[in-house]
């Protein structure tokens, strides 16, 4: 691996990471990124592909998601009790690399002639067997490793759009590709169980490069003269450690903006291909409207850490959440436009890419909040603790998604929508980011720590020193 530069960062923290540990890092989220939107296309796979209801579909997502979520408070628990310093961050992404690919391609074998109940189990337990179990015990250490990387806040945000990107990559992927190629292959289940596999490879082929790069890099505070390591934390035990975590209102606002956005997110994965589906009349739609999207990606993300430094973390989130909001309220003025709806869909994505690249940074600064107030980090439970809001968000998502489709008497059989199906996919794909996007802005107002931060690591570092 290519040796960082020894340099500082404009807080005087040394700067560890290079390129190539940047591009590998991306490669591991890329990996999650592409289990957890495959995971976002099984309502519309359930639905329109294997016959199951509506009703079911939506409790299966339900109940998934919020067992997952106790899992990653749990298991950043264990996590933080568990030795063998940093690289214990990355022992359980090589553990795990091929049943992660294994449950990928199992999700698509669900029994498609099977009675109502053999197909509710079988969806049930591979969504839990592939969210509460492999993605977690995976993701919560990997979400650690931003804050025991590095403790620059500009190597932090780089992180940050990295991932960003690699996340962003992965649903443009399956949002591009799932339709047109699944339609190519026949359109039946088999047609989705041979691009399940496909997309298989590709896990565990992302999983393997992060962690060979991972399990040999330099972190934070290891010297290149192979100074001794920094000693580990002292564990806590676990309902101590939510006391701190509740009693910290950053983490809480970050818990929360993770449980807002996670929702949207769950409900976004699978919107545009019931709204090219039963609005524009022909699903592959998806494939160009994706296409079109890569170039308010890459523009997003070349301009995401020029407007980062510009407007600092507070004020990114804010405009992300407010632009995002103006977007859908725009597209409500007239829904069944196509090209309207291109428009908004690619300019709302736009303005939300900075704020994407900023998830784990929050994170890293609720932990250093932690060990100001509190004496310990707390990395991996914060980072499982936050997970939770994800995944609760992402069963809540599911749940209303469903909900939606309910409402408006949804009827897969249909050659063309009824208007009460059309009114519930402006509900879901339009309506409903408003409202979630403006909640997000209100609650982020309170996030003040930004400002804070420097003073605070002095502190810390007196701290330390003293003892």
């Amino acid at each position: 691996m290519g040796k960082a530069k020894k340099e500082f960062d404009s807080e005087g923290v040394r700067l560890t990471m290079s390129t190539k540990d940047y591009l590998a890092d991306m490669s591991g989220q890329l990996a999650l990124g592409i289990m957890a939107n495959l995971v976002g296309q099984m309502t519309y796979f359930y639905t329109d592909k294997v016959g199951m209801a509506v009703g079911s579909v939506g409790i299966v997502m339900a109940i998934a998601k919020i067992i997952d979520a106790f899992t990653d408070v749990i298991f950043g628990n264990i996590v933080d009790h568990s030795r063998g310093g940093n690289k214990k961050y990355y022992r359980w992404m090589i553990s795990l690399a091929v049943p992660a690919a294994a449950i990928v391609v199992l999700m698509f074998m669900i029994p498609s002639g099977a009675s109502n109940g053999v197909q509710f189990a079988y969806a049930l337990v591979t969504n839990l067997l592939l969210t509460a179990v492999i993605y977690t015990m995976i993701a919560t250490p990997f979400s650690a490793v931003m804050v025991v990387r590095t403790k620059s806040n500009s190597e932090r945000s780089s992180m940050g759009v990295f991932r960003a990107v690699g996340n962003y990559m992965a649903g443009m992927i399956i949002a591009i590709v799932t339709i047109p190629v699944t339609n190519m292959l026949g359109g039946t289940q088999s047609a989705w169980i041979k691009y399940g596999a496909v997309m298989a490879v590709a896990v565990l082929l992302l999983f393997l490069i992060c962690w060979k790069n991972g399990h040999n890099a330099p972190f934070t505070h290891e010297e290149e003269n192979n100074a001794a390591a920094e000693p580990e934390e002292e564990p806590v035990a676990f309902a101590p450690a939510m006391n701190m975590l509740i009693r910290n209102k950053y983490w809480v606002i970050v818990l929360l903006f993770n449980l807002i956005t996670a929702i949207t997110n769950a409900i976004t994965a699978s919107a545009g291909t019931y709204y090219c589906k039963w609005i524009f009349g022909n699903d592959n739609l998806v494939a160009m409207i994706g296409g079109a999207g890569l170039i308010a990606t890459i523009l997003g993300f070349v301009l995401s850490k020029p407007i980062i430094n510009k407007l600092g973390v507070t004020r990114t989130v804010s405009m992300g959440c407010l632009g995002a909001a103006i977007a859908a309220g725009i597209r409500c003025l007239a829904p069944a436009n196509f090209i309207m709806y291109v428009v908004t869909s690619l300019l709302g994505s736009f303005i939300q890419i900075p704020l994407m690249c900023l998830y784990g940074v929050l994170t890293a600064m609720a932990v250093d909040y932690n060990e100001w107030k509190y004496d310990k980090k707390l990395v991996a439970m914060s980072g499982g603790a936050i997970g939770f809001g994800n995944k609760v968000g992402s069963g809540l998502g599911s749940l209303l998604l469903s909900l939606f489709l309910i409402i408006g008497s949804y009827d897969a059989t249909l050659a063309v929508a009824s208007p009460s199906m059309r009114m519930s996919i402006y509900g879901f794909s339009n309506y409903f980011p408003v409202v979630i996007n403006l909640l997000m802005y209100f609650i982020f107002r309170g996030f003040d720590l930004e400002e804070k931060l420097p003073k605070m690591r002095e502190e810390v570092a007196a701290r330390h020193a003293g003892k």
